[in-house]
C-alpha cells in the first residue's frame, strides 16, 4: 500500500520571468500533509511488533491464535482498497485540504478501538479503519504536496512521500521494542492528531480553488505558501473536469501505460513485501531468532536507507536500470531466505540462541551464527532491492485521465 508520487510537468502558476518563489511556509504545509504517509507506515508496520505480543497476552486481553493473526496483518489492506476508491472521490468533491483533514479521524478512531480493544473483533476492527485511512492518504496527500510546492522544489518535496512511509514503518519497529502493543496504539494516534491541529492552519490548493472558481481564494492560498501573488498567470483549469471514459483505453497512449502501471503494481505485490512489512518479527521469529525485533529494526533501517538513496539517484540512473536491478537483488535474496530456512530445518542446530549483537570472536562458533546473518542479509537485500522506483515510475506515464478513477493502494 504505498502513495503515489504525483508530479506535474507542468507548474500550477508560473513567473512571467521564470524566477523561483521563496516562500518558506510551503515546507510546513508540506510536513504537515507528510504526516499521512507517516501514519500510513506506522499502520503497515504496527502488526509486526503487536502480533507478537499479542500472541503473549494474558486473559482478560484479547489474544491472537495463527488464523487471527494472519488477518490481524493482512485485513488493513481491505480497508485500504476501499479507501482509495473513497479518497478519489474525496479529492475532487472535498478537496485536498478537507480529504486530509478526514483520514485523521479512522486513523485516531482505529488505533482507539484497538487500545480499548477487549476481544479479537476489536482488534480487526481497528486495523480496518486504520487501513480505510491509509487508503485516503496515500492518495490525497501526494496530491496535496504536488499542488502546493512550487516548480524548484516539486521533485524534492514528492520524494518525501515515499521516505515518510518507510520512516512510519521504522518507527513502529523501533517502539514495538519498548512498548506492547496497547501503547503502541496510543502512539499511533500521535502522527494524525499532529497532522490534524497542522492542516486546519493550511490553506486549500490554489489549483483546487480554482477548480471552484474561488480565484482571490487561490490567490490568498497562493501568497500564503509561495510569498507573492503579484504577476503571476492563471492556468487554465478546464481539464480537471475530463470524465474519464472506458472509450479512453481504445487509445495505444492510453492503454498501453495503464497495462505497464497495472502489471508493475501487480508484480510488486507478488513479490511479498508488503507480507514481509507486515509479519517481520514473526518471520525472524519462525527463523529461530533471539531478537527478532533486533532485526526488524534493522530491516526497516535498511529501507529507509536505500529509499533516499534511490529518491537520489534515480533521476541519474533512470527508472527502467533501477526496476531491472531490484528484481535481480529480490530474486536472490529471497532465495537466500528459502535456503536459511532449508538448512536451519534440516541441520540439528538452527540459531534460536543467536545474539545479532554478540562480539565477533576469534574462537570457533557455531555455523548458526553465520546462518543467523545469511537470513537478516538476505531480508536487507530484499528490502533494499524493493522497487522504489516503480511509483515514480507510474507518475512518469502521466496518466491524468486515470489517475484518480483508477487509484490503486498496493504496497510500500
Amino acid at each position: 500500500m504505498t502513495p503515489e508520487n504525483s508530479e506535474e510537468s507542468h507548474p500550477l502558476l508560473r513567473p512571467p520571468g521564470g524566477s523561483s518563489p521563496c516562500g518558506r511556509l510551503v515546507f510546513l504545509a508540506a510536513f504537515a500533509a507528510a504526516l499521512g504517509p507517516l501514519s500510513f507506515g506506522f499502520a503497515l508496520g504496527y502488526s509486526s511488533p503487536a502480533i507478537p505480543s499479542l500472541r503473549r497476552a494474558a486473559p482478560p486481553a484479547p489474544r491472537l491464535d495463527d488464523s487471527t493473526a494472519s488477518w490481524f496483518g493482512a485485513i488493513v489492506t481491505l480497508g485500504a482498497a476501499a479507501g482509495g476508491v473513497l479518497g478519489g472521490w474525496l479529492v475532487d468533491c472535498a478537496g485536498r485540504k478537507l480529504s486530509l483533514l478526514l483520514c485523521t479521524v479512522p486513523f485516531v478512531a482505529g488505533f482507539a478501538v484497538i487500545t480499548a480493544a477487549q476481544d479479537v473483533w476489536m482488534l480487526l476492527g481497528g486495523r480496518l479503519l486504520t487501513g480505510l485511512a491509509c487508503g485516503v492518504a496515500s492518495l490525497v496527500a501526494p496530491i496535496y504536496i504536488s499542488e502546493i510546492s512550487y516548480p524548484a522544489v516539486r521533485g524534492l518535496l514528492g520524494s518525501c512521500v515515499q521516505l515518510m512511509v518507510v520512516i512510519g514503518i521504522l518507527l513502529a519497529y523501533l517502539a514495538g521494542r519498548v512498548l506492547e502493543w496497547r501503547w503502541l496504539a496510543v502512539l499511533g494516534c500521535v502522527p494524525p492528531s499532529f497532522m490534524l491541529l497542522l492542516m486546519c492552519c493550511m490553506p486549500e490548493t490554489p489549483r483546487f480553488l480554482l477548480t471552484q472558481h474561488k480565484r482571490q481564494e487561490a490567490m490568498a492560498a497562493l501568497q500564503f505558501l509561495w510569498g507573492s501573488e503579484q504577476g503571476w498567470e492563471e492556468p487554465c483549469v478546464e481539464s480537471e473536469h475530463q470524465v474519464f471514459q472506458l472509450a479512453l483505453l481504445r487509445h495505444p497512449g492510453i492503454y498501453k501505460p495503464f497495462l505497464i502501471g497495472i502489471s508493475l503494481m501487480a508484480f510488486q505485490q507478488l513479490s511479498g513485501i508488503n507480507a514481509i512489512m507486515f509479519y517481520a518479527e514473526t518471520i525472524f521469529e519462525e527463523a529461530k531468532f533471539k531478537d527478532s525485533s533486533l532485526a526488524s529494526v534493522i530491516m526497516g533501517t535498511i529501507q529507509v536507507l536505500f529509499t533516499a538513496v534511490a529518491a537520489l539517484i534515480m533521476d541519474k540512473a533512470g527508472r527502467r536500470l533501477l526496476l531491472a536491478l531490484s528484481g535481480v537483488v529480490m530474486v536472490f535474496s529471497t532465495s537466500a531466505f528459502g535456503t536459511y530456512f532449508k538448512l536451519t530445518q534440516d541441520g540439528s542446530n538452527n540459531s534460536s540462541h543467536v545474539d545479532l549483537l554478540a562480539p565477533v570472536s576469534t574462537e570457533p562458533v557455531d555455523t548458526s551464527v553465520g546462518l543467523a546473518w545469511l537470513a537478516v542479509g538476505s531480508m536487507c537485500l530484499f528490502i533494499a532491492g524493493g522497487p522504489e522506483a516503480i511509483w515514480s515510475l507510474l507518475a512518469c506515464l502521466c496518466l491524468l485521465h486515470l489517475q484518480r478513477p483508477f487509484h490503486f493502494v498496493l504496497g510500500p
